[in-house]
């Protein structure tokens, strides 16, 4: 069967084109997946731009979130089998889901949830690695006592749709979400969310409800915008987490008086430098789809185009760089 791609156009690094690349030989830890959907996020528009910055020599493939059928299996693969039905958020260094075919390494790979369809379970690994890993492996949320707090900055987009929820079921703290409209606020809600504030005045928003700290802040948009609230909201020896890279220098005097952690999380860490412990994306992805199959968790999928093709691709991308989504956008092939 033919392969087919789109990727990013190296003579015009604006646009896109079908490419139709060689049947992949998988490696000893990989799958070669039949891609059945896949999901857009910024880090897709954000490797576009970058590609528009600093030109390509050959076509990209992007893509880092899909479900699929699993049709080959690696030398050393022993948890999947042709046929299991997966789901997984990819390899920054290796060519993505914006194909009809992938090779992926099993240990960043997950058994997709049985009670969801193609389109909702591409629509969850990427974010639900990103919030469980922030959460739970740089703030360690679950040692969190009942009297501490946690502020989601950008709790309706599609880490913060998880982030809620996760937080809520596995620990004790408030749950505190930022979102500027009323559709947004009752999606955090929807999601488990104790309060809901506009991001615009934190302080003030919090000052409201008789809190002038918060213990943990979980940063999921614009880090530089934010700093300087988030530097003076954090309490004493609170925990900053973000996956937002900042373009200018930041303030670290109110940090260094607190005795504040900052953490970065980039779900891409493991995969890109091959870390001991890879595979716990795998068994993460694992427990979430058990979750989503008991019905503790809901997918966030919030709009479905049809088809792999150039013009898609682009409407996806314009969706998500308006800046506005609740939940994903998901592209069925």
């Amino acid at each position: 069967m033919t392969i087919r791609a789109i990727a990013i156009n190296p003579e015009n690094p604006h646009t896109f084109i079908e490419i139709t690349p060689e049947t992949p030989t998988p490696g000893e830890y990989d799958l070669r997946v039949e891609v059945k959907a896949a999901s857009v996020n910024p880090v897709d528009t954000k490797v576009h731009k970058g590609a528009i910055k600093n030109g390509l020599q050959v076509p990209r493939v992007l893509g880092w979130d899909a479900s699929g059928v699993v049709l080959e299996v690696g030398s050393k693969v022993s948890n999947f089998k042709p046929g299991d039905e997966v789901f997984y958020a990819g390899d920054l260094t290796r060519p993505g889901s914006n194909s009809s075919e992938q090779l992926i390494d099993s240990r960043i790979v997950g058994h997709k949830p049985k009670s969801l369809d193609w389109a909702a379970a591409a629509a969850i690994p990427l974010t639900a690695l990103t919030a469980w890993e922030g959460l739970f492996e740089r703030l360690n949320l679950q040692n969190a006592t009942a009297d501490q707090t946690l502020l989601i900055v950008g709790g309706a987009g599609g880490v913060g749709s998880l982030a809620i929820p996760f937080a809520k079921m596995r620990s004790k703290v408030k749950v505190i979400a930022t979102a500027s409209r009323e559709d947004s606020a009752q999606w955090c809600r929807d999601r488990g969310a104790d309060l809901v504030i506009n991001y615009k005045d934190m302080i003030g928003e919090l000052e409201k409800h008789d809190l002038k700290q918060v213990d943990f802040i979980f940063c999921l948009n614009d880090t530089d915008g934010h700093w300087e609230t988030m530097a003076k909201l954090i309490a004493p020896q609170g925990h900053i987490c973000t996956i937002v890279e900042n373009e200018q220098p930041l303030a670290m005097d109110q940090l260094k008086l607190k005795s504040a952690a900052l953490h970065f999380e980039l779900m891409y860490t493991r995969s890109m430098f091959n870390t001991p412990d890879m595979a716990r994306q795998g068994e993460i992805l694992n427990e979430v789809a058990e979750l989503l199959d008991a019905g503790k968790l809901q997918t966030t999928l919030n709009e479905t185009l049809q088809g792999l093709s150039v013009e898609t691709l682009q409407a996806a991308h314009a969706r998500v760089l308006e800046g506005h989504m609740r939940g994903k956008v998901v592209m069925v092939y």
